[in-house]
């Protein structure tokens, strides 16, 4: 895996610190030609590793970079699902037949719909997971996705309810059918890290807010030092930056000194601050 991964938070009006500046980036990226002249500007600079949401607009960016492959053969996705407020619009503006058919994989709609129905009926959670990981996946048709995450908003809510496998079922699908490493998405790593190991689930990649000042880390510091130090899983390290509290020297090489820490995902808008973070990691990170 790349040690720097490329987030799209700011894409999407996403940010911890400035409503203000969220209202900003929503507009300066309004349109889908200006995320993928960043993505474009990011590969230049050695990140090569996108590590997405699935809204709609990330599907004009797939088309793209699977239109130009050639171009940048090494580009690569890391999609993390589901993106519920997709499905939320979809119901509403389609219905649910018109949802259904908009992002179930096409070849198997009758199988698929089939095995929605029958999961509903039947309280199968296992059909439900893997349906829902299918229609995610849609978008990605033909591109390495060598990593599949489960968003932060479903993981906790299974680590709130104590449904642990559904941890089980989403690793053993993304293997099986994509032949993709599993990775989750946590605002509550030491909980996460404890949970996983008790199913079983080897070395998985748990991606959680980790920095210097404890910005949006549940648990605390020292129940992240202790995970970070006990448990066999891969780390990879989002926040860094804590929303711009820590500055960037600083946030880098905290980070970088942290035990076993996989890789770094940060987002940016410009290929100034793209070449900055890339700079930095490049002069702290030592394995």
């Amino acid at each position: 895996m790349d040690k720097l991964l490329f987030g799209d938070n700011q894409f999407f009006g996403v940010n911890h610190m400035s409503e203000e500046k969220a209202r900003q980036q929503q507009m300066k990226f309004q349109h889908t030609d200006a995320i993928i002249d960043v993505l474009r500007d990011a590969y230049a600079e050695g990140v090569q590793t996108f590590m997405c949401t699935t809204h709609d607009r990330i599907g004009e960016v797939a088309d793209y970079f699977r239109t130009n492959r050639a171009e940048y053969p090494d580009f690569t996705f890391f999609p993390g699902m589901p993106y519920a407020h997709k499905y939320a619009n979809a119901v509403t503006t389609d219905g649910m037949m018109g949802a259904l058919k908009r992002f179930l994989p096409g070849s198997g709609l009758v199988d698929a719909a089939m095995r929605g129905t029958s999961s509903l009926v039947g309280k199968d959670i296992e059909g439900i997971v893997t349906l829902l990981i299918d229609a995610e996946m849609k978008m990605f048709d033909g591109l390495p996705t060598p990593v599949i995450w489960l968003q932060n908003v479903v993981t906790d809510l299974l680590l709130g309810m104590g449904f642990d496998e559904a941890f089980t079922i989403f690793a053993d699908h993304v293997r099986e059918k994509y032949g993709a490493e599993p990775g989750f998405i946590t605002m509550n790593l030491p909980m996460l890290a404890e949970r996983l190991a008790a199913r079983g689930i080897e070395r998985p990649l748990i991606c959680a807010n980790i920095n210097k000042i404890g910005f949006r880390m549940s648990g605390g510091m020292e129940a992240y030092r202790q995970a970070l130090e006990s448990h066999d899983f891969r780390p990879v390290a989002m926040s860094v930056y804590a929303s711009g509290a820590i500055p960037p020297d600083e946030a880098i090489a905290w980070v970088c000194e942290q035990p076993n820490i996989e890789a770094i995902v940060f987002g940016a808008s410009s290929r100034r601050n793209i070449r900055s973070t890339r700079e930095l990691v490049d002069k702290y990170w030592v394995r």
